[in-house]
């Protein structure tokens, strides 16, 4: 058994916090104490009551003046994406085919993929991102490597080979058993191994034909407790062209929702362009949108309505991403930046508490983890980001100036970034010093 026991000052949110005076939505302990114990928490709250419950020799790693909080979540990346970050000039359609498609072809290669796995999870720790809901390639390695990494470092990941079939170059394609078979396989091997969960990965209604659907069905409905992840109503084109294929839809959700992929573990990209009728949809299932704002603003592709989709009628549930490669940040600090200046354009505001909710307790809701990560609570993986709010010349500067928690967290949401992230700790051992130790 070890022990290790936190002081600084810890921040746990408890639901949505309805304004930046909705203190009950929240839990802040100006000094504050986390004991871990085998990669749990077991016990949080005041330092000196925590330390009270503390064995005789536990470590005890002092971080004040700094944050404590649940590791950040990241609902929507592409791991085999990371050489093609900042690439110039298409939309959508066009990006798929100039860079995504040609790049991820490279997964064929095991040791490509094992590379790019290990310095993916690097840079997630980097960035005090401590889970993520993850695309591989189309290649069976590739999701091989991905959780084999992730398994090696006890993170908790939700991951899955993309299945597609057509309208795209061949290297990209499986076939529709041959997805069937490979997901099987790596349900077989990797789901419920460790801290690893398996999602069944269509990428998107233009690249799966009707039987490549079928399957992708068939593997939810034999496997119920499984996530679902893929994309929705980004672009305008890509809706005009998912209409064309699939022309006897309502819609382009209706497609998802024929072959059965709706509902409470259904994570669909973007949704920026919903009709009324599909947002009812996604409501009904509970299914979930997932906000992209680096990547729906460096593509083009719209404005994503969060506060529309939280206050309507039937609300959606909503997970926030970075979308690397076509968002422009590994950073769900720089994500939720964005993010607000997209819920401002929308005639919205987004508070600091309500930003960094969805980055921790509302990712991890929307994920259905919420018993596991998202929180500082007993009992829960000790997954923690230790934030430095001083932690540039500017951000010093502006510290001198902030007098409320509100406003140090906007401060970090705005102008932090990966020198922000102090340290990270992953099942209760530290990550990014570790990492960072074996670099130098």
């Amino acid at each position: 058994m070890t022990e290790t026991l936190l002081r600084g000052r810890t921040l746990s949110f408890l639901r949505w916090p309805d304004s930046v005076d909705d203190h009950a939505a929240y839990r802040y302990e100006e000094d504050g104490g986390l004991l871990l114990r085998d990669g749990t928490i077991v016990a949080a709250g005041p330092y000196a009551e925590v330390a009270v419950q503390a064995g005789a020799g536990v470590q005890v790693i002092d971080h004040r003046p700094h944050l404590l909080l649940p590791g950040f979540i990241d609902a929507h990346v592409h791991v085999p994406q990371m050489h093609i970050i900042a690439s110039y000039g298409a939309e959508l359609l066009d990006w798929l085919n100039t860079y995504t498609f040609p790049e991820e072809s490279h997964f064929r290669d095991a040791q490509h993929g094992r590379r790019i796995a290990r310095l993916f999870l690097d840079e997630m720790v980097r960035q005090g991102t401590t889970t993520v809901a993850a695309y591989c390639s189309v290649h069976r390695q590739s999701a091989e490597a991905f959780f084999a990494e992730a398994h090696d470092r006890n993170m908790l990941t939700i991951a899955g080979k993309v299945m597609m079939d057509r309208n795209a170059p061949e290297g990209v394609l499986d076939t529709p058993q041959s997805s069937y078979d490979d997901t099987k396989a790596l349900i077989a091997e990797w789901h419920g191994r460790g801290r690893q969960h398996y999602a069944v990965t269509p990428r998107f209604a233009i690249t799966s034909s009707p039987e490549q659907m079928e399957m992708a069905g068939a593997l939810m409905r034999e496997h119920p407790d499984l996530h679902m992840q893929t994309h929705l109503s980004e672009n305008h084109a890509e809706i005009a062209f998912t209409q064309q294929l699939y022309p006897w839809s309502k819609d382009y959700t209706d497609v998802y929702e024929h072959y059965g992929l709706l509902g409470k573990r259904s994570l669909f990209g973007h949704c920026i362009h919903l009709s009324e009728r599909e947002a009812d949809a996604m409501s009904e299932t509970g299914s979930v949108a997932v906000f992209c704002p680096t990547s729906n603003l460096f593509l083009g592709s719209g404005l994503f309505d969060y506060q529309r989709f939280r206050q309507r009628e039937k609300p959606i549930r909503i997970a926030a991403a970075t979308d690397v490669g076509g968002g422009t940040s590994y950073s769900m600090l720089r994500t939720m930046d964005e993010g607000y200046k997209v819920i401002a354009l929308n005639g919205e505001k987004l508070t600091p508490f309500a930003s960094f909710w969805q980055m921790t307790l509302g990712n991890a809701q929307a994920l259905s983890l919420d018993d596991k990560v998202g929180t500082l609570d007993a009992g829960t993986d000790a997954d923690i980001v230790v934030l430095d709010s001083r932690a540039t010349p500017g951000m010093r500067l502006r510290m001198e100036r902030v007098e409320t928690l509100a406003e140090e967290l906007f401060l970090l949401q705005t102008m932090g970034d990966d020198r922000a992230i102090r340290e990270v700790y992953v099942a209760g051992r530290p990550a990014k010093s570790t990492m960072e130790l074996a670099a130098a």
